[in-house]
């Protein structure tokens, strides 16, 4: 019965913005639990969406989502590596479900944890 009513007539799901940021955060902290053993274990990173629909005159284009992804990171860490792998896996995970295309990830380093830091060990931090 689906396939007799024309698409624009059966209706349409629509993601709010705070869905996919959940997600994104979501994907960001796999990203970082597969990364390194304790890593992140007590920092969850955040995430906010900026969503772009598509205009109703082009009613099959796909969503845009641009993310801004909030993490904290054990330090001393390959920064650049880590960062690459939780932008890998928040668009992956965007794109498979909630079906949006992710043209930029914002990963922003907003604190870096380091034993040094906290009296653990005597020394400098390198």
């Amino acid at each position: 019965m689906a396939s007799q009513i024309p698409a624009g007539y059966r209706g349409a799901t629509r993601i709010a913005d705070r869905v996919v940021a959940k997600i994104a955060a979501q994907a960001a902290h796999e990203a970082l639990r597969s990364g390194r053993a304790g890593d992140s274990a007590a920092h969850s990173p955040h995430a906010t969406a900026d969503v772009r629909r598509p205009s109703p005159s082009d009613p099959g284009a796909q969503p845009r989502a641009r993310l801004r992804v909030g993490v904290e990171l054990d330090y001393p860490c390959d920064i650049t590596a880590r960062c690459d792998a939780v932008r890998d896996r928040v668009v992956d995970r965007v794109e498979y479900l909630a079906d949006m295309l992710v043209p930029e990830v914002v990963v922003e380093v907003e604190h870096l944890h380091s034993p040094h830091l906290l009296g653990a060990r005597p020394g400098r931090v390198r």
